[in-house]
């Protein structure tokens, strides 16, 4: 029911673009910031390693992310420190936009949980909640938006590639 509310309602479409752009506002600053002020993940990633997360017994909870951060993160910094502000301020534009708000929302929700994996935990809990809601509402939260367009646009695409690539029936 609640599932529905998000998806069909118009009321609810004005909520979600709320949501939207607060949490696109959020990214698109983050993400400009790096890119204006020059943004180097090594330092991060070196204490994510460090100070991996723990559990009440002291042991690490996600020694497979601290493996993937020393054995591909970290030698391939320079990879992350291109990623990382282009994909927070192309999250936040999508999103702002409401273009494309789903998948945007989607690798937002991905950062975000690398971000939580880390150990960052700052405003991850709350952006990952409004994300999920933003994620499941689908289309309906960008429909005040660009959505509003380009998705009929490339369903139209769509079945219009699939309709011509069918087999002609030999007569």
């Amino acid at each position: 029911m609640f599932n529905q509310f998000l998806r069909e309602n118009k009321s609810a479409a004005v909520l979600l673009t709320i949501l939207r752009l607060y949490l696109g506002y959020s990214w698109f600053t983050a993400g400009l910031h790096k890119l204006m002020g020059g943004f180097d993940a090594s330092g991060y990633l070196k204490g994510a390693i460090a100070n991996p997360v723990k559990g009440p017994e002291g042991d690490v909870v996600f020694s497979w992310f601290v493996g993937f951060l020393k054995g591909f993160a970290l030698p391939n910094v320079d990879l992350f420190n291109f990623l990382v502000p282009w994909g927070e301020t192309l999250v936040g534009l999508g999103l702002i936009l409401g273009c494309f708000t789903t998948a945007a929302m989607f690798f937002g929700l991905l950062m975000n949980f690398t971000f939580f994996l880390a150990g960052t935990v700052s405003h991850n809990p709350r952006d990952i909640f409004l994300g999920f809601i933003i994620l499941t509402a689908g289309y309906n939260a960008g429909k005040i938006g660009l959505d509003r367009w380009v998705i009929p646009f490339l369903r139209k695409a769509r079945k219009n590639h699939i309709e011509k690539e069918k087999p002609k029936a030999i007569s």
